[in-house]
């Protein structure tokens, strides 16, 4: 069994609140983007993994698909799988890859040993892995609550608009990012989307860029070389690192950027 794990971006991205279990509330939109990883399962007599493509840091039994797979044995006493993952979605980028990849493991498991986990129960599972998980469940616009697991499908297309995806050499650790945020009551960033995308520029935000853009001047600069380049709206994904711009048509990249990673992406939704 083969599938495509998306990676996403963040449209907006607002903390409003720290919790009492550590966590944060967010308010953000949760985009799939045509980046993906390719996900391969096989019957095995024993759990097997193997990855190729960008190297993936940490022991296999790390990996959020091996880890998928450990929940579902736990639970449902699921049989040895053989795991092949080729892996195009950069790590450490704010763009969702192991979440991702983790989400499109159960899924696949679930079909393949016939377990007729209903939604609901998957959510909960996936959301023990991560907390972006559940959206990876839909793979479709969602305003996002809560930690990110309280998702809403919502209307938005930008097809046929570009996207230019950086990545920079520039890893932004996820608690880090919380320790340099303010949490803030602000308006979800979906009623902003709502208007035309000329005027995202000025009301959406993520608030992880503010320090971001000083603590690394490399990132102001990708920003500014976005909007330089005719982006409509540029912002970082997540808690960092990647950048991305949307652009009306395919953009030219950046001389001063063709070292780091880089995608220029056909939206196709």
């Amino acid at each position: 069994m083969i599938a495509f794990p998306p990676a996403k971006i963040n449209l907006g991205l607002r903390v409003i609140k720290r919790r009492t279990d550590g966590y944060h509330d967010l308010f953000t939109v949760f985009y799939p983007i045509p980046l993906c990883d390719s996900l391969e399962i096989l019957h095995s007599n024993e759990l097997r993994f193997f990855s190729y493509g960008i190297s993936i840091p940490g022991k296999p039994e790390e990996n959020l698909v091996v880890k998928a797979w450990q929940v579902l044995h736990q639970h449902k006493k699921i049989p040895p799988v053989e795991i092949h993952l080729l892996k195009n979605i950069p790590m450490g980028a704010g763009l969702g890859g192991g979440s991702s990849d983790a989400a499109f493991t159960l899924q696949m498991l679930n079909s393949m040993f016939e377990l007729g986990l209903p939604p609901d129960e998957l959510k909960e599972i996936a959301l023990s892995l991560g907390s972006d998980c559940p959206f990876f469940l839909h793979s479709q616009p969602c305003a996002a609550t809560g930690r990110g697991e309280e998702l809403q499908p919502i209307r938005l297309s930008l097809q046929g608009k570009y996207l230019l995806l950086i990545k920079p050499d520039v890893h932004i650790s996820t608690a880090e990012a919380y320790r340099n945020v303010h949490p803030e009551m602000h308006l979800h960033p979906a009623e902003i989307l709502s208007q035309p995308i000329e005027t995202w520029k000025e009301q959406l935000v993520n608030d992880f860029e503010e320090w971001a853009l000083e603590a690394y001047p490399i990132l102001k600069q990708i920003k500014i070389e976005l909007y330089s380049a005719g982006a409509l709206y540029a912002s970082m994904t997540g808690s960092g690192s990647a950048f991305y711009g949307i652009f009306e048509q395919e953009p030219q990249i950046p001389a001063t950027l063709k070292s780091y990673f880089i995608r220029v992406l056909r939206l196709t939704f």
